[in-house]
């Protein structure tokens, strides 16, 4: 069963919407639109879903900007792409909002075989200017750590409810397996498998870094199959998806949503007396990063464990136990230690 999204919008549908204005010429309209579907027939199924939905949400933001201003979405004049970034630039929205939302106006460009805007010089100056306003350091998600999760599990007690059981088998399940949201949610049941040491292993069968869906075999400690066994046990699952909605009854649904995963994260952050406002549906990923890199762990294993193809990320996440290992903190030690 795949992972169940949120509605979707009237007039759209998977792969990219129809950013037609209405003031797009007439004799080129109908041709854009028939390229645009042509491509999305194409695309089915090429994109992760939460690629697509960050697709069509930074489409239709840019095909409302451009209406009000009275500029044609599609082909757009770099120009007027570049005003577009420095009124989200304006806005404060963060740089990485704004690059996405470039990315998404040259993807809509190539679908219906126009240039792309987002590759001109003006769009490229426009970015720049961005990055020297806003900087281009993005705010970090609070990590979830070990010190926060013993916290919480104390909180919980050794029996809590049927929801904030569920919530603490994806928080743990999320940190065993560096779990992008997206991720967690698509387990089943048959992609378990419990060891005799109580440990068990879990095989992710497609991420954000592995669409043709090679899969990766993980690992989860014998606390968090405890958990998980609690949580299926009380919501009487057997298979299908493990992470479920619950009724305000505690009656388990469908597959739990990947936009559920952040209000999940941010509730159990205010349980263990945390700011709720600091927490995201990446702070499991980025605690377990910096408890790995924090345990003597190394870059490329961290990478392996969470399946990054570039150590930018990573290494941002980690940046501080990191900095405590390099080549300056080693001359001190050694020069301390003489």
């Amino acid at each position: 069963m795949a992972a169940e999204g949120p509605g979707r919008r009237k007039g759209t549908r998977a792969g990219l919407p129809s950013p037609l204005p209405a003031s797009a010429p007439s004799p080129l309209a109908p041709a854009l639109a028939e390229r645009l579907e042509a491509h999305r027939r194409a695309a089915r199924g090429a994109l992760a879903p939460e690629t697509e939905r960050a697709l069509r949400r930074a489409s239709a933001a840019f095909t409302s900007w451009a209406t009000e201003e009275g500029a044609s979405a599609l082909p757009c004049a770099p120009a007027d792409v570049a005003r577009y970034v420095d009124s989200l630039a304006e806005r404060g929205m963060r740089p990485a909002t704004i690059r996405q939302a470039v990315w998404a106006v040259g993807a809509l460009h190539r679908a219906a075989g126009l240039d792309d805007p987002a590759r001109s010089e003006e769009v490229r100056l426009a970015l720049r200017r961005m990055a020297r306003a806003l900087g281009a350091r993005q705010r970090q998600a609070a990590p979830v750590g070990e010190d926060d999760v013993r916290l919480l599990l104390r909180l919980a007690g050794p029996e809590p409810p049927i929801r904030l059981q569920r919530d603490v088998a994806l928080l743990l399940v999320m940190r065993d397996l560096l779990a992008r949201r997206s991720e967690a949610v698509a387990l089943d049941v048959a992609d378990i498998a419990a060891n005799p040491d109580g440990s068990a292993t879990a095989l992710l069968r497609r991420s954000k870094t592995d669409q043709e869906g090679s899969g990766a075999t993980l690992w989860l400690s014998p606390r968090t199959v405890a958990h998980l066994r609690r949580w299926l046990s009380l919501a009487g699952i057997e298979d299908g998806p493990v992470f479920r909605r619950l009724s305000k009854a505690g009656r388990p649904g469908g597959r739990l949503a990947p936009s559920a995963v952040p209000p999940i994260v941010k509730g159990l952050a205010a349980v263990a007396g945390l700011d709720p406002a600091a927490f995201s549906g990446h702070s499991a990923r980025v605690g377990m990063t910096q408890d790995l890199a924090a345990s003597g762990a190394e870059l490329p294993a961290i990478m392996q464990a969470g399946r990054w193809k570039s150590p930018a990320m990573p290494a941002r996440y980690a940046e501080r136990a990191l900095a405590g290992r390099g080549a300056v903190a080693r001359f001190y030690t050694n020069r301390d230690n003489g």
